[in-house]
């Protein structure tokens, strides 16, 4: 009996009970859908936390508080005061720019409508140049709000479009916890990372913040930003001397602050993301063995009603590797049919978008979900193939 001869047989097999052959599949499918889908969601927040850091540019340092750094009690908040010490001409010339932030969250209302903003921020001009947020409508605040402690705000779009909808926003006043602000702008939109919607934000003088919302407590975080790409090196070196001296860390000793720039948190978030990834993949894996499993379990019930079947062809002088072959053929065609439907599903569910996160099809996932598939075929229909191609003749014909 030839190969084709083989296949034949195995698909009249497989078409004599459609609804089981339908069902076996299934199991298959949704694995190799979740493969894909879970892959692809994983890759698709790797990309928008690499897009939303590297929109911050290349040139960026953060400073923030370290937990649990420091030397016991004589660890000391980030200041404002330290922030305006890292612009020195002469002691940090390759510093640009260095802007306080404190960060909190408040619910703004506009009328009848209140939205819980889950980020506001506080700080000076710069942030805006330093983060590269850019106005959409209005204008940013001055130095000179700040010295006033002059309570008003730039919305993100987010925020901007769930408080006013089509309204105009500029101008109109907003209640921050109760505090009234007034809307002097509107920045660009910039998207969302996947964790965090960098358009849901309230960027405020730091000294209105700290009077109304915030208290006088530590920093949140300070951004520099280095005179040039190339220069960051330099810039994190003269940051350390100055905080150090501010901060009275002795040589060696473990700092109250920890510094980062761009690259660094890039690393460190696609790290975390990729070991995401590599989990979601697992789990998705999981699901591939379940619908192995449904194979094997399908084609031991297939071998038992078509046993007499079995004894007539291995009578009339079918060779073991024949009905081997026909039954390893049977189950590998289940699992490949399945396999291409959940290529099919996972790459169209690829292209929406989950929790704000556009999913990434990743090519080499499609073909090692589809590859495993086959394989699943080949292992889990083994063991039912190897019992029906070892019956006797004389027994499985006498099987009721």
């Amino acid at each position: 009996m030839n190969v084709f001869e083989v296949l034949r047989f195995a698909v009249r097999g497989l078409t004599a009970n459609k609804l089981r052959s339908t069902l076996t599949t299934l199991g298959i499918t949704i694995g190799v859908a979740s493969v894909i889908l879970l892959v692809a969601v994983g890759n698709g927040a790797s990309a928008a936390i690499a897009a939303s850091i590297q929109g911050l540019g290349t040139d960026v340092v953060n400073v923030s508080p370290s937990r649990g750094g420091g030397q016991g009690s004589e660890a000391r908040p980030l200041t404002v005061q330290d922030a305006h010490a890292l612009v020195d001409p002469v002691g940090a010339p390759d510093v640009k720019a260095a802007s306080p932030v404190v960060n909190t969250s408040a619910t703004a209302t506009y009328g009848q409508t209140s939205y819980d903003i889950s980020s506001v921020a506080g700080t000076e001009p710069a942030y805006f140049t330093t983060t590269n947020r850019q106005i959409a409508d209005g204008a940013l605040f001055t130095t000179e709000d700040v010295t006033q402690a002059r309570k008003v705000v730039v919305l993100g779009p987010t925020t901007a479009q769930a408080l006013f909808g089509t309204a105009e926003p500029v101008g109109k006043n907003v209640l921050l916890n109760s505090i009234q602000f007034t809307v002097v702008g509107v920045l660009q939109a910039k998207g969302s990372a996947g964790l965090q919607n960098a358009d849901d934000v309230a960027i405020a003088p730091i000294s209105a913040v700290q009077n109304s919302l915030a208290g006088y407590g530590n920093l949140s975080q300070i951004a520099v930003q280095a005179t040039s790409a190339d220069s960051v090196s330099l810039a994190q070196a003269e940051i350390t001397a100055i905080l150090n001296a501010r901060h009275g860390i002795r040589l060696g000793g473990p700092p109250d602050y920890q510094i980062q720039n761009s690259e660094q948190l890039l690393a460190t978030r696609t790290s975390a993301t990729q070991t995401f990834t590599v989990l979601l993949g697992a789990v998705a894996a999981i699901s591939l063995l379940v619908g192995g499993i449904g194979v094997t379990n399908i084609m031991l019930v297939t071998v038992t009603e078509r046993i007499r079947e079995i004894g007539i062809r291995k009578a009339i002088g079918a060779p073991r590797s024949a009905i081997l072959g026909q039954f390893l053929a049977e189950a590998t065609m289940l699992s490949l049919f399945g396999g291409f439907l959940g290529v099919v599903i996972g790459v169209v569910g690829s292209q929406f978008s989950f929790a704000g996160i556009t999913p990434v099809v990743v090519p080499s996932s499609i073909v090692l979900a589809f590859a495993v598939s086959a394989l699943i075929g080949l292992f889990f229909g083994s063991f039912p193939a190897n019992r029906a191609s070892r019956l006797r003749p004389i027994d499985a014909l006498r099987h009721e």
